[in-house]
């Protein structure tokens, strides 16, 4: 299928003006310190973007004989990154509910970010992957486990985020009269992240948008079967989160050697098996995803008129939330000073 003909599929899409669409970036605990990512979010927000996810991540895509690698806790780090910012959308992009993350506890922890950064607060999930479960203690599941284990915490998040005292005797999961001991005045919105139908439609009955990747050939798919589930569920659609890998550096040839440890992140294998070991990672990346197609599936170079290319097709995609990935290496820090300067104020035009 076409790219053009992708989006023309996506019937439903209704046309959003560029200022309508918000504009977040990622940040990479695999790849940066915790002190260098508080840097990167206060330039973030100074760059003018709407909001700020960070990866939570216990393993990188990589060892660190192929590059830098680090591995901070994502929820440690988003108290610090709110106490530091001062407008931006902040949350994880994603928390995985399938095992190191206990979902009462997960609940209190979004509703404590939520104390702390008033009406910024947010919490995408997802079914994770095996190089940070297993390493903390996990049989690495099915697929079809994996969902079920996603569905039975979600659940249990939402009810907990809405105020009710749950009793749970899950197949996974169990909560006995649990409950948040305090309320904040906004509830935060939880997104939950999708590579196919199967989550979109638990996404569609219980979360508050659907996170993707910003593939042309199969985005349109796994949203469209989003907008089904909320449908039959009668829900309103929510958010349409889409995310792209983004390197920028002085020259192009650089922009896409920063971006080449990160073609792990483009094996589908990595998501749904029993693949844990970041040499073996790395070296599925290497040896399946050619640069042609890395940059095919990311938004690499030097010109900013490249990125605001690439991120107005998600916008066309139907995105409501556009997400870029910073993958920019040594050049982070001034990849995100060019965005504010050179590609956000166009999007926004």
């Amino acid at each position: 299928m076409k790219l053009l003909d992708s989006i023309r599929g996506v019937r439903w899409a209704r046309r959003r003006g560029p200022e309508e669409v918000r504009y977040w970036v990622a940040l990479a605990h695999e790849r940066f310190t915790p002190g260098d990512l508080v840097t990167q979010a206060k330039l973030a927000e100074d760059a003018g973007f709407d909001g700020i996810a960070c990866s939570d991540h216990l393993a990188p895509w990589w060892t660190a004989e192929t590059a830098p690698t680090s591995g901070g806790n994502a929820w440690v780090w988003l108290g610090a990154a709110a106490n530091a910012t001062r407008r931006a959308a902040i949350g994880t992009g994603v928390t995985a509910l399938v095992h190191r993350y206990n979902p009462v506890v997960v609940a209190q922890q979004v509703a404590t970010l939520e104390a702390l950064a008033p009406g910024r607060a947010f919490l995408g999930v997802g079914s994770g992957e095996a190089m940070n479960e297993v390493p903390a203690g996990m049989e690495w599941p099915s697929v079809a486990e994996q969902l079920e284990r996603t569905e039975e915490a979600l659940t249990i998040v939402t009810r907990l985020l809405d105020g009710e005292t749950v009793d749970v005797a899950g197949k996974h999961f169990r909560a006995r009269g649990a409950k948040l001991h305090f309320r904040v005045p906004r509830r935060p919105p939880v997104y939950m992240s999708a590579f196919g139908p199967q989550a979109a439609e638990i996404a569609g009955r219980l979360a508050d948008g659907i996170w993707t990747l910003g593939d042309p050939q199969k985005a349109p798919q796994v949203i469209e079967a989003y907008r089904r589930s909320c449908e039959r569920a009668g829900r309103a659609p929510g958010e349409v989160i889409l995310q792209t890998l983004v390197s920028w550096a002085p020259d192009d040839d650089r922009a896409l050697e920063n971006m080449r440890e990160w073609k792990g992140t483009l094996v589908d294998a990595h998501y749904s098996d029993d693949v844990h070991d970041p040499a073996e990672i790395y070296r599925n990346g290497e040896e399946q995803v050619s640069d042609a197609k890395l940059k095919a599936m990311a938004s690499v170079g030097s010109d900013p008129s490249t990125h605001v290319k690439n991120l107005k097709m998600l916008r066309r995609m139907g995105a409501t939330v556009v997400v870029g990935m910073n993958c920019s290496g040594d050049d982070a820090d001034e990849a995100l000073r060019v965005f504010g300067r050179d590609v956000l104020p166009q999007l926004r035009s």
